[in-house]
């Protein structure tokens, strides 16, 4: 017996020994690729920068330190690390050029504007990009067209069809569970709860979608025509007849691309573009090596931008799989900004914004924050591909406003949506309601049990009314408009950028470089630097809050998924959104 305790102890020992040692090298190997991850990154001569065009692009990007670990991770690439790149790798001497490793890219047309404008303005410092491909997408080839020469396997695809969208509706497949929405709203284009309440699209919603679809599309095929010496007419022609199945020597004789190449042949074709010798070493840098190589510029005064981007909410909006996801959080956002405000350091605030609106609730608060900030330093907005709704809302007071053309903006307009569970309660499970009470209305908003009536449904028409004159004032107010003018523009119709800037809804076009300049310009700075906010989580933040696992697999099932993931999503959440949304479409779906 002596020794079965003996043993039985020696084992409990060895377990806790050996735990203490895994999670002993966990944390070194964590600390150890913080601290390399962090060190200042040489550049050597002969370098080329590639940018790795493939997945999808956010506003900023994330480093998964506890993913990469457990293999969980699916690496994000963030706007501002691929402009901050860009923009290194033009003032740095040892850069010779840009490589773009193209594929299939799915992000929104104002993005690759940003990107497409940057990669312009490389150009100017006489160096050269080079673009290669087994298959470029629409979006890839849009900016690859800025290169100096596009090579393509010698079997591989141009993806250039156009621009379309297909909304999803879903009346019909939840009324076979019993379940139908009531909706209240103002503007004749708030067309946002249609896929819930409709068969197909308004008259309205349909207008306002043709509109800008032709315009982003005329902004795309204008820009191709004048890099590649292709006519509109001809890039229209190439659409209708899905070039990505033509062979890849009519690509070549159609200019589309400069030459065909296999992948193992690009090192070469590289080294004679970029001017490098045969026999000398082609040193490449990733967007991520580019994140440690030091700033050319890094004295004079602080320009803060902060990302605002995803769905505005109140208090963290849930996951599909019940973790968080990423959004505008109005409590946490208005407790940021008022850092900035207070921050002496910071002279100026740039706002990113990227986000289809939400909570009315949460948009007024950030509003009113955005109002105190403007007080004391100028507050400048940086539309990403969408600024609309309640993210409109939030951006009216700012100092200045600069959108890219292709800019989803504007929606100026407020609904309601109520599920109405009635059916599938009462009639297909059978579940019965009785009540008792002392006012006509003391039962209220139970509609599992039933819908609103008329007299309900007018109630919440007025509270509607209500959000809605107080949105359109505050954009007046914002804007230094009449109420009068705004109402002609509002109505919950969407707007491109290149239109709303003869609206007045904005006050420039262009990209983030020039909102950042134009801040520096109101504060009247001659040197100065940029600092994003908020930081990225530490690792130690990301090991507490368990970041690896919810977030990877959510991740994998918004790319499963795909366009039905936010739709599904709002369902999920509506219980724990305000009544009052101001929002366009999730999905506005464009192909």
């Amino acid at each position: 017996m002596k020794d079965f305790f003996k043993y039985t102890a020696a084992t409990v020992v060895g377990i806790i020994v050996f735990t203490i040692v895994c999670v002993a090298l966990s944390v070194m190997s964590i600390v150890g690729m913080v601290a390399s991850a962090s060190a200042t990154q040489a550049v050597e001569k002969n370098s080329v920068l590639v940018l790795k065009l493939n997945g999808s692009i956010d506003e900023q990007g994330t480093d998964n330190t506890i993913g990469k670990l457990t293999g969980n991770y699916i690496p994000s690439t963030g706007l501002n690390d691929i402009l901050s790149a860009i923009k290194k790798a033009k003032d740095e001497e040892n850069i010779k050029g840009i490589y773009i490793d193209a594929g299939v890219l799915s992000t929104d047309y104002a993005t690759l504007q940003e990107i497409r404008s940057a990669l312009e303005d490389f150009r100017k410092s006489g160096k050269k990009i080079i673009a290669y491909a087994d298959t470029y997408s629409q979006g890839s080839y849009y900016l690859a067209s800025v290169a100096d020469k596009i090579y393509l396997n010698p079997i591989g695809m141009v993806d250039w069809h156009g621009i379309g969208a297909q909304p999803v509706f879903y009346k019909d497949m939840l009324a076979k569970f019993g379940v139908k929405f009531q909706v209240v709203k103002v503007g004749t284009f708030k067309s946002a709860t249609e896929t819930y309440t409709e068969e197909h699209m308004s008259d309205a919603n349909r207008l306002q979608t043709k509109m800008f679809l032709d315009g982003t599309w005329k902004q795309v095929c204008n820009a191709v025509s004048k890099s590649r010496g292709i006519s509109v007419d001809s890039l229209n022609r190439y659409a209708d007849e899905l070039l990505m199945f033509q062979s890849a020597e009519i690509l070549l004789k159609r200019k589309v691309v400069d030459g065909l190449a296999y992948a193992s042949d690009m090192k070469d074709i590289a080294k004679t573009q970029f001017g490098i010798g045969k026999d000398d070493d082609l040193n490449r840098l990733f967007v991520s090596d580019m994140t440690n190589v030091k700033e050319k510029q890094t004295s004079g005064e602080e320009i803060a931008i902060y990302y605002a981007y995803g769905d505005i909410v109140q208090s963290e909006k849930v996951s599909l799989l019940g973790g968080g996801s990423h959004s505008i959080v109005g409590s946490t956002v208005c407790n940021d900004l008022k850092d900035l405000m207070d921050d002496d350091d910071v002279k100026a605030v740039v706002i990113r914004v990227n986000s289809g609106g939400g909570d009315a609730f949460a948009s007024e608060q950030i509003w009113h924050q955005v109002m105190e900030l403007k007080k004391k330093k100028p507050v400048v907005v940086s539309m990403g591909g969408y600024a609309a709704s309640g993210a409109y809302y939030m951006s009216a007071p700012a100092s200045w406003i600069v959108a890219q053309p292709t800019t989803l903006t504007g929606s100026i307009g407020i609904f309601a949506v109520f599920p109405d569970m009635s059916g599938l309660v009462t009639q297909k499970l059978g579940v019965k309601f009785d009540e008792v009470k002392t006012n006509r209305n003391a039962t209220f908003g139970n509609l599992m049990a039933r819908p609103f009536n008329e007299e309900e449904t007018a109630i919440m028409q007025q509270y509607v009314n209500r959000g809605y004159q107080l949105f359109r004032k505050r954009v007046a107010d914002g804007r230094r408009l009449p109420v009068e003018s705004v109402e002609k523009i509002a109505q919950g119709r969407v707007w491109l950028g290149a239109d709303a800037i003869g609206l007045k809804l904005v006050d420039q076009l262009g990209g983030l470089n020039d909102a950042v300049a134009k801040a520096a310009k109101l504060a009247k700075l001659g040197e100065y630097y940029t600092v994003d906010y908020p930081a990225p989580s530490s690792w130690i933040d990301q090991l507490l809050a368990g970041a690896s696992d919810a977030g990877s697999v959510d991740a994998r099932l918004r790319l499963t998924l795909g366009d039905l993931y936010e739709p599904v999503s709002l369902m999920r959440n509506l219980d724990k959104h305000e009544a009052l949304q101001a929002r366009i479409p999730f999905a506005i779906n464009m192909k």
